[in-house]
């Protein structure tokens, strides 16, 4: 089969190379650059019918020995990556073009075109951007606040009441927690669209469980609101919380502060499990009232005349809460490890 030339179209950005080879149902495509030329060869149906088709271009500045292309059932998309970022006057050393090259003006800019297409990238990246930091920085801006009242007015008032202040926690306290523990269901989201990189199950397992503990165990009962286990709780949830958030916002920041970054990665080791034991104890705690009062028990037939208890649901809980402490901690933990792993390398 004799080799052929096929019409060749190319344009170019401040970056790139763009070439459209006009082939159809390409098959054994060869494309690669050696010593600043790129070679193509294919089969395909071109201009003169099915045949083989090749050509060389010997570029006018130096490009980067990897090439990506792209095949569809009309044409090949090739692009080529300047080495040095630049306008070229022309594609090839030599100031003649080919015969079977033209420009592609379906992608045709002028120099000036191009630094503006550039611009408005740009433009709408930061712009982007800079949404998702304004919103990342007031949410944790926000939730540090609410946390940091909480932790505050806790200690004070047990400061200054004593032991009386553990009895009437969830009256003084509740709707800030409540306020707080709501919002935490943007970290979810934030997840699970990326916006944060961290993982969705557990964020997940995290805000569900301090919701359940908040709305069902606490918020349901009234005969809960007046336990000690509730200050046990909202003081270990907002002790950790108020060194975690201002690292986030600080995050957004691209700063860092050592002392800060130390306590987030540290604080939470004994905080996190003794926090999920003063939940699993209020959860202990509810089972009597919930079996008493009836409280979301599910009722049966007539015939069988009784209801399932919602306690059952709360043993099987309390198996789930301990299962949860295990693999957030795994998580938590292989955070830090990674953290301060790779602090490590850079100090070295």
């Amino acid at each position: 089969i004799m080799a052929l030339t096929p019409l060749v179209y190319w344009a170019q950005r401040h970056e790139d190379i763009y070439l459209r080879v006009e082939l159809t149902d390409v098959q054994n495509i060869d494309v690669h650059v050696d010593e600043n030329v790129l070679h193509f060869s294919a089969q395909g149906h071109g201009a003169k019918g099915q045949n083989e088709y090749k050509f060389s271009l010997d570029f006018l500045l130096p490009v980067k020995p990897q090439v990506s292309y792209k095949s569809t059932q009309r044409q090949v998309n090739i692009t080529v990556h300047k080495i040095q970022r630049g306008w070229w006057e022309r594609l090839t050393l030599r100031e003649r073009k080919p015969v079977f090259l033209a420009p592609d003006f379906d992608r045709w800019l002028d120099e000036s075109d191009a630094e503006m297409e550039i611009r408005e990238k740009v433009r709408v990246q930061l712009g982007f951007v800079s949404l998702k930091t304004v919103f990342l920085i007031v949410y944790n801006l926000v939730q540090f606040l609410g946390f940091s009242w909480i932790f505050i007015n806790m200690t004070v008032r047990l400061f200054i009441i004593g032991i009386d202040s553990l009895y009437d926690t969830f009256h003084t306290i509740s709707d800030v927690m409540f306020f707080c523990q709501i919002l935490a269901l943007v970290e979810v989201l934030n997840a699970a669209f990326g916006v944060v990189k961290t993982g969705v199950i557990p964020t997940l397992i995290q805000v569900v469980g301090r919701n359940f503990i908040l709305f069902i165990i606490f918020g349901s009962l009234e005969e809960m609101h007046h336990k000690p286990v509730v200050f046990f709780v909202f003081y270990l949830w907002s002790a950790i919380e108020i060194f975690r958030y201002p690292f986030y916002m600080l995050g957004c920041f691209n700063t860092e502060w050592k002392t800060l970054t130390w306590l987030r990665y540290t604080v939470w080791m004994p905080l996190y499990p003794l926090g999920v034991l003063a939940e699993a104890l209020a959860v202990i705690q509810s089972i009597p009232i919930f079996d008493e009062s009836k409280l979301f028990s599910i009722p049966l037939t007539k015939v069988i005349g009784t209801s399932v208890s919602f306690s059952y649901f709360l043993y099987i809980y309390l198996v789930l809460m301990f299962l949860g402490l295990f693999i957030n901690f795994s998580h938590l933990y292989k955070q830090r490890k990674r953290r301060f792993r790779t602090k490590k390398r850079k100090a070295n």
